[in-house]
């Protein structure tokens, strides 16, 4: 039978069981991220997200300023924690991040920021690295309370372009004592997996060598198969994209949407087993939209991921 032929199936029923108390419990504080563009086409967040939600504002190079402080603005002003984005390689100088988080916190009175190298191989100036950004000291004197990190649980190639993790490791050293001698409150926020068991054990080999920086750990919302696979290809989404890849081949699953369903089951039960661990919060990069990843969230989180405006009807 050929695709031209092939009719879609209908899509899952929605679940009739109540979500259960591991799941409520992993979702309870989750973030989301958007970019400027993705937030305009969304009406009211308050319809999709619950009250104080944190919403990282991701600054894709050649993005205006202007743009990410209108939107952390709006995020604001409808009851949410607005986290930019900081991206050092597109950031020419300290007098631009210095005026940068002038405006977030004279627009927007944000207290917190996401801190991290930026996608892009050539510097447009003086910074490399999140590090460098940080130990300007411009965040503290700003009064930014609460600095996220990347996490890499698959590893960087752009720190690494063989895929060790050497480098990788030694900088999360270095952001771990940071986190010891200033009054930052840190937290790693990491790209989106597939597999729960290979972050599992990277959090645990992460605590296992001293670093205690919690994990909000990075997952894809439902979204259409090769939706995933076209970002998690250009994000360096590494070995569990093989569960993906794994999908694609069966003609039946290929226009039904992925879920991470299997991956966030795994996840609660583990933290319930072991409350201890790293992995703090779960941070949602929502592919297939802000809509369709809130109605995952409330099916399966209740009361943690109920919508700030209980009116709501999504």
């Amino acid at each position: 039978m050929s695709l031209l032929s092939f009719r879609k199936p209908a899509a899952a029923p929605a679940p009739d069981t109540a979500p259960t108390p591991e799941m409520v419990a992993l979702l309870r504080g989750h973030s989301i991220e958007v970019m400027p563009r993705t937030a305009e086409k969304v009406d009211d967040f308050r319809s999709y997200l619950p009250a104080g939600t944190r919403v990282y504002i991701a600054h894709i190079d050649g993005t205006e300023i202007d743009d990410m402080v209108a939107t952390a603005a709006r995020l604001r002003a409808e009851g949410f924690e607005p986290m930019p984005h900081f991206p050092a390689r597109s950031i020419p100088d300290a007098n631009t991040l210095n005026d940068w988080i002038a405006r977030y916190k004279g627009e927007a009175d944000i207290n917190q920021a996401l801190v991290l190298a930026g996608g892009i191989a050539q510097p447009r100036g003086d910074f490399d690295s999140s590090m460098q950004l940080l130990e300007t000291g411009l965040f503290d004197r700003a009064g930014i309370t609460r600095l996220h990190v990347a996490g890499h649980p698959e590893g960087n190639r752009d720190i690494d372009p063989n895929g060790g993790d050497a480098a990788v490791m030694d900088a999360l050293r270095w952001k771990q004592a940071f986190s010891e001698r200033t009054d930052a409150e840190m937290a790693m926020a990491t790209q989106f997996a597939f597999e729960a068991g290979p972050v599992i054990a990277w959090a645990d080999r992460l605590k296992a060598e001293g670093i205690t920086l919690p994990i909000h750990l990075g997952i894809a919302g439902p979204a259409k198969l090769q939706t995933l696979i076209k970002f998690a290809i250009a994000c360096g989404v590494g070995p569990s994209l093989k569960v993906l890849q794994k999908r694609a081949k069966d003609v039946t699953k290929l226009l039904l949407p992925f879920e991470p369903d299997e991956i966030m089951a795994e996840l609660a039960t583990h933290k319930a087993a072991h409350p201890d661990s790293l992995i703090e919060a779960i941070h949602f990069f929502p592919l297939g939209g802000i809509k369709t990843n809130a109605k995952w969230a409330i099916a399966n989180g209740g009361a943690s991921a109920a919508p700030a405006n209980p009116d709501a009807d999504i």
